[in-house]
């Protein structure tokens, strides 16, 4: 099969670049914990569906690191670094192998011909668009992103310390993936995709900075940044969780990673879906989930 003809722009602008080592460790560490199986499986076409870090800044050590650690669980897990700066992918380059490819691209993805996605991890990078670009953005990337494949998507500290992703998940019921070829060739309005499913709103921390609700504030995905205001649904969760975290106080007795357990349980008595999963909170991870 020919190479199929790739874009000539990549579409969307460039990120600032900068990233710090193992940055994003927690979020790789989380996907480990939430869906170990969706990096592990080879049936179908899974078994040739790439791991796509989108963005991955001035070098290459992010998709690198998620290297490492995925292919603990996948050893013949195939992964793409994407950026949409010449530079950087030029810079990356020596780091190709058999299994790891750097490619210049955008939110319309430089895939080869019979590659799907498994899963885009795409960090730091919606930050820096209006909120009307967000729907487009994650319509374009639906379309390489395989029946039940993820998308995690959102904004971390510059070290990692804290983050907070929407996960959403391709509908099994969603239209197959397009063709290389055709997802290349067709802009964001003509682009026929299946569904995402909104699984979880993740707010990570590593306990490191102590625990403040209102910092995760400020690092809200795109979509949500702009709503912490008064009727909107994520205002009337972080006033929840501030207050619950006002009456937990004394638990913060026993340690901070306490004092955040304590919270979202309060939170679910408060009537909001969290998970209560020992596994996600004991390591610093809230989930909400939509009703």
């Amino acid at each position: 099969m020919p190479h199929p003809r790739i874009s000539k722009k990549p579409e969307g602008l460039p990120t600032r670049g900068k990233t710090a080592a193992n940055r994003l460790r927690r979020v790789d560490n989380f996907i480990l914990l939430y869906e170990p199986s969706l990096l592990s499986r080879m049936d179908g076409w899974f078994a040739r569906s790439l791991f796509v870090d989108l963005g991955y800044g001035y070098d290459a050590r992010t998709t690198l690191e998620s290297a490492s650690r995925f292919r603990r669980v996948n050893p013949n897990l195939k992964i793409l670094g994407v950026e949409i700066d010449k530079e950087r992918v030029e810079a990356a380059l020596p780091f190709v192998d058999e299994k790891t490819s750097f490619r210049l691209g955008g939110f319309n993805l430089p895939l080869q011909a019979g590659e799907h996605v498994r899963l885009i991890r795409a960090f730091n990078v919606l930050r820096q668009y209006e909120e009307k670009d967000f729907a487009p953005a994650y319509e374009r990337l639906a379309g390489y992103v395989l029946p039940g494949g993820l998308m995690i998507e959102g904004t971390s500290t510059p070290y990692g310390q804290l983050w907070s992703a929407n996960i959403a998940r391709k509908l099994e019921g969603g239209k197959f993936p397009l063709s290389s070829v055709e997802a290349q060739e067709k802009r964001i309005g003509e682009l026929e995709t299946g569904d995402w499913r909104f699984e979880a709103l993740v707010f990570s921390t590593n306990f490191r900075l102590g625990f403040d609700v209102e910092e995760f504030q400020t690092i809200l995905p795109k979509n949500l940044i702009h709503h912490v205001v008064t009727g909107e649904p994520i205002y009337d969760f972080f006033e929840a969780w501030k207050q619950s975290a006002k009456e937990n106080y004394t638990m913060k007795t026993y340690g901070v990673r306490q004092w955040f357990i304590a919270t979202a349980e309060s939170l679910a008595r408060k009537g909001f879906k969290v998970n209560l999963q020992k596994k996600f909170l004991s390591k610093g991870f809230l989930l909400w989930l939509p009703d």
